[in-house]
């Protein structure tokens, strides 16, 4: 054993044997790496992008993935350089490919010839289409529940009015809708203008692949309030208290604006006020509110002065008020029994002022005995007097004797 320990040849190949069983010894890492004989390595390059090579003006290509795994085996110092920088290219090649379904290759290039590359998948199946281009209008779309109450939109617009969309013949050919959609949380309550996205769709509503140029629009919604002018109604509640008699109500402002749903507008012909004439004893200025119907979502002004002018009524006793006799037959004469003195009083109610200065020669009270013939009669008293003011008798009705005249 010594002498094995002294020869340099033993010492060398035992060093090798060690160096060896220690490279196995380390587990594989977690970038996919493996083992290679002869001191080569293996690693796997995820998520490589595919090229594709074809006539991309007049076809359009669908069917190939956009990233593959490629591993590649070879000397260490170059797989870890590779996979490093990954200085290559993963293509297919459809370069003169004709219209239809087929199989095509994915390839690499620009890899050194001491490495070996497996893509994965290694072939797909493709589409190849004549590419269309065509001019659409865009539909502006927008949910019009985000819109106030009391508003209303009207047609919106876009710019600009037609976009370019490509693609191939089948998705254009599903073609069923062209829309800007305009999106948002927030109420509207004025014309708003919104960058939308255009969204090519079938009639399914199914998003087509394909291009749009320009991918988005400027949108312009026009929204109006809804308003109309009506006028305001006093509308009285109650009755005055006793004394009271109301003269006048008249208001500062006797139109009012309103807005709300068009349909609810047309037909709404006036708004009101109230006045609750049980609490008027003098003459006095309210400010009151203006009373919408419903559906009725503003009205302007909201208060209004309502002016009350009053009157308040007295009571007076005139007395001694003369009874005459009209319309009697020239060939008869009458004598009123009762009353004997042939007057009678009454209760009159009206302004103060006017009150004052009544006296029983204002008054006119009298009998008809027009048609009425000899006998005795009981008949009704009137009275005629100034027209502002009320009055009632201390009796309704006079007796009365007539006689023929010869």
């Amino acid at each position: 054993m010594d002498k094995w320990m002294d020869n340099s040849w033993f010492i060398k190949i035992l060093a090798l044997l060690l160096a060896v069983l220690l490279y196995n010894s380390v587990p594989a890492s977690d970038n996919k790496e493996v083992n290679v004989p002869d001191g080569e390595k293996s690693a796997v390059i995820e998520d490589v992008p595919v090229k594709v090579y074809y006539d991309t003006e007049n076809l359009v290509v669908s069917g190939i993935p956009n990233t593959v795994d490629v591993t590649i085996e070879g000397p260490n110092t170059l797989v870890q350089s590779v996979k490093a920088l990954r200085s290559f290219e993963v293509y297919v090649n459809l370069t003169g490919a004709k219209i239809g379904r087929q199989q095509a290759k994915i390839q690499i290039k620009d890899l050194s010839d001491k490495l070996k590359a497996t893509i994965k998948p290694a072939a797909v199946s493709v589409t190849v289409q004549e590419k269309i281009s065509k001019q659409y209008n865009v539909e502006a779309e927008f949910n019009e529940d985000l819109i106030e109450d009391g508003y209303s939109v009207g047609q919106p617009v876009t710019d600009p009015k037609k976009v370019k969309i490509t693609g191939a013949k089948s998705e254009m050919d599903r073609i069923a809708y062209v829309k800007a959609v305009i999106g948002g949380k927030n109420k509207l309550k004025e014309t708003t203008e919104a960058e939308a996205t255009i969204q090519v769709l079938d009639k399914d509503l199914n998003k087509l692949d394909v291009t749009v140029e320009p991918a988005s629009v400027k949108v312009t919604i026009p929204i109006k309030q809804n308003v109309k002018t009506v006028p305001i109604d006093i509308v009285k509640k109650g009755t005055p208290p006793s004394g009271v008699t109301i003269d006048d109500i008249t208001l500062d402002t006797k139109e009012a604006v309103i807005s709300g749903n068009e349909a609810v507008l047309k037909e709404t012909d006036s708004v009101r006020v109230e006045v609750d004439l049980t609490k008027i004893t003098d003459d006095t200025t309210l400010e009151l509110p203006v009373i919408i119907s419903n559906g009725i979502t503003k009205v302007t002004p909201e208060l209004v002065n309502v002016k009350v002018t009053v009157t308040k009524q007295e009571q007076k006793t005139v007395t001694g008020v003369p009874l005459s006799i009209k319309g009697l037959d020239t060939k008869y004469k009458a004598v009123i029994n009762d009353p004997a003195n042939q007057q009678i009083n009454l209760t009159i109610n009206g302004p103060s002022s006017a009150l004052a200065a009544l006296g029983p020669g204002d008054f006119h009270a009298y009998i008809d005995l027009n048609s009425l013939t000899e006998g005795s009669h009981e008949v009704n008293i009137q009275v005629e007097g100034p027209s502002n003011i009320n009055w009632t008798p201390d009796r309704s009705t006079a007796k009365v004797t007539i006689t023929n005249n010869a």
